[in-house]
């Protein structure tokens, strides 16, 4: 008998969108719970020792740490994301902790609270695009045509870029064309799509709106709430 599955997420979380998209790839029903982050309930800190999200609820049993989750659902569903080869699954792992670092990297860029640090943050992220440009198959996905977790982890990386493009142009992507088609190919993927909500944007927006820092004053569209 299938165990029930409650994925506590947070709105933004790019983290959450990572275990989302893999319970949407292999077809695997769940339900979501979103949590306010700055207000965390005393129900999820029992459940998270790190506080953090996502916490996927097995039954009764909560599971913390993305990565920790993604090799769960490997272990226990169908339609695998990683591939069988052990040594191309090692590798698939590294680029899984490369767009970590990333993560982290676009958080310092729209943190920065001068122009000086907000330039050296956008050189830091280009110059980890550019390594990353010749580690790209012949697509549409990372390795090809069969979609991995690396997709699933890089995918809200892009997913940034959609609001930052909008709001100038940091010439972070540009004269990638590998990175370009293969972002693309993610963001039309419908498990991609069904990872956020259709208030996303706003919500991204909002939040970056309120970090007060230099991409705060950049912003020229009203914010919507």
């Amino acid at each position: 008998m299938p165990v029930d599955l409650t994925l506590i997420s947070h709105h933004l979380c790019p983290y959450v969108q990572r275990a989302a998209i893999s319970l949407h790839e292999k077809n695997v029903a769940f339900e979501r719970k979103d949590i306010d982050l700055g207000d965390k309930p005393d129900w999820f800190l029992r459940l998270s020792p790190l506080g953090k999200t996502p916490v996927l609820l097995v039954g009764d049993t909560p599971i913390f740490e993305s990565a920790v989750i993604l090799e769960y659902l490997e272990d226990t569903q169908n339609a695998p994301l990683h591939p069988q080869d052990a040594l191309e699954r090692a590798r698939h792992r590294g680029w899984i902790e490369f767009a970590s670092s990333i993560l982290n990297d676009i958080a310092g860029f729209y943190s920065a609270k001068t122009a000086q640090a907000f330039t050296e943050k956008a050189t830091q992220l280009r110059t980890k695009f550019a390594r990353l440009e010749p580690e790209i198959g012949t697509g549409p996905y990372f390795d090809g045509v069969a979609f991995s977790l690396v997709d699933a982890s890089f995918a809200p990386v892009f997913r940034y870029f959609d609001t930052f493009d909008a709001i100038a142009d940091f010439d972070i992507l540009t004269d990638l064309p590998a990175v370009t088609v293969w972002r693309q190919a993610l963001a039309n993927r419908p498990s991609v799509k069904a990872a956020v909500g259709v208030d996303y944007p706003q919500r991204l927006q909002a939040f970056l709106h309120a970090r007060a820092s230099h991409i705060s004053a950049l912003l020229t569209v009203p914010v919507q709430t």
